[in-house]
Formats: structure tokens, C-alpha cells, sequence
């Protein structure tokens, strides 16, 4: 099985491709429409601000090939960290920035609350809300490890699988038939991460 991982510019592409690895897959590094479009499954990471991942995204025409995998439906698609924000329509990290639409929703920064720090750092446990779906069927929650000072407002409550408790729920995997995100690190996140890195390259769409 290959295992694109988007390469755009901007992620954390050694530690997901590792993680890849590991699991016994051959991940691919590139930003070759062909080979993205080519390829059984479709990471897209990201680390940084949303605005300056879009338009790495949009220079590169890979936005495009991004929503391609969408559409079609064929290559199971995962967005990590900021690569699961990009998948909304819309962020408001440094003015109201537009996202590649996969999913209705909006980016917004964690208000400040007394006793939890903005960026929200460190481990948080999942609450599955659709234990059904099959990237989360059969595993139990757990912890998993979280970098960010913004969350997604998901618009449509299906397509939100999983979510932690900072001072309020915070989404934390988002899927729509093909199309998946996760806010935390799952190549960071122990066993659970690796369980949940291993259902998705497990999906049959």
C-alpha cells in the first residue's frame, strides 16, 4: 500500500512518515499531483498558520488536488493537526482566511478561561461520539497528544466522531465518507495513535 503524505511545504512530514513506516506501509513524501492522485490513502499534515498553509496549498496547485481526492471518494483522505482544519470552509487565525471546504465549519482561537492555557499543549482523552465509524470501531478512548490555540466549530454534528474536554468539547476527529481529520498528533499519541493511524490505512471506502 502507498501512503501519500502532502507535501506542500509546510507539516510534520518526517514524524507521520515514520509513523507510516512503522505500521509496515511505504509512505511518499511528495507533492506530484500524479502520484497523490495515485496513491491507496492520503495524508495531509500541517504545522503553522492556516492562512500561509492555504496559500502553500494554492501555489503549489495542490488545493485543487486535495479536493480531487475528495470528490472522487477513491483514496481514503487524512488531515492531521492543522491538516484536519484546512478541511474546513473558513478560519479566523489572523483575519478570516478560506480553507479548502471539505467540510462546513469554521476555525476559531480558544477563548481564554480561567485554568486552561491557550495553546492547548499536551494529553487529552477522546470521547467517541459515533463509535460505530470505522476508524474508531473496536478501539477504546484513550489519550491522545494535542498541539493548538484553535479549534474547529463543526457545523453538521455528523461529522464529528470524537471529541476532548478543554473547558468545553473540543473537536477532535471529524470524518465525512472519505474525508478525515484529527486535531492531536496521532504519530505522536502512543498506542492509540498508532491504532487509530492503523484503522484509517485499514478503511474500505
Amino acid at each position: 500500500m502507498t501512503v501519500a503524505i502532502v507535501d506542500y511545504g509546510i507539516g510534520n512530514l518526517h514524524s507521520v512518515s515514520k509513523a507510516i513506516e512503522r505500521l509496515g506501509h511505504e509512505p511518499l513524501v511528495t507533492g506530484n499531483p500524479g502520484e497523490i492522485l495515485a496513491a491507496d490513502r492520503v495524508i495531509l499534515p500541517g504545522v503553522g498558520a492556516f492562512g500561509d498553509a492555504m496559500d502553500h496549498l494554492r501555489e503549489s496547485g495542490l488545493d485543487a488536488v486535495v479536493k480531487e481526492v475528495a470528490a472522487t471518494g477513491r483514496q481514503p483522505l487524512l488531515g492531521i493537526c492543522l491538516g484536519m482544519q484546512l478541511l474546513f470552509t473558513q478560519s479566523e487565525e489572523y483575519g478570516v482566511h478560506e480553507g479548502l471546504d471539505l467540510l462546513p465549519g469554521t476555525v476559531v482561537r480558544f477563548e481564554a478561561r480561567e485554568g486552561f492555557k491557550v495553546p492547548h499543549m499536551g494529553w487529552n482523552k477522546l470521547q467517541y461520539l459515533q463509535p460505530e465509524n470505522p476508524l474508531l470501531k473496536g478501539l477504546e478512548e484513550g489519550h491522545v497528544y494535542f498541539v493548538h490555540s484553535y479549534h474547529a466549530h463543526v457545523e453538521q454534528k455528523s461529522d464529528l466522531l470524537a471529541v476532548t474536554d478543554y473547558g468545553h468539547p473540543v473537536t477532535a476527529i471529524v470524518g465525512r465518507g472519505s474525508v478525515f481529520g484529527m486535531q492531536f498528533h496521532p504519530e505522536k499519541s502512543g498506542e492509540l495513535g498508532r491504532k487509530l493511524l492503523e484503522q484509517f490505512l485499514k478503511l474500505e471506502i
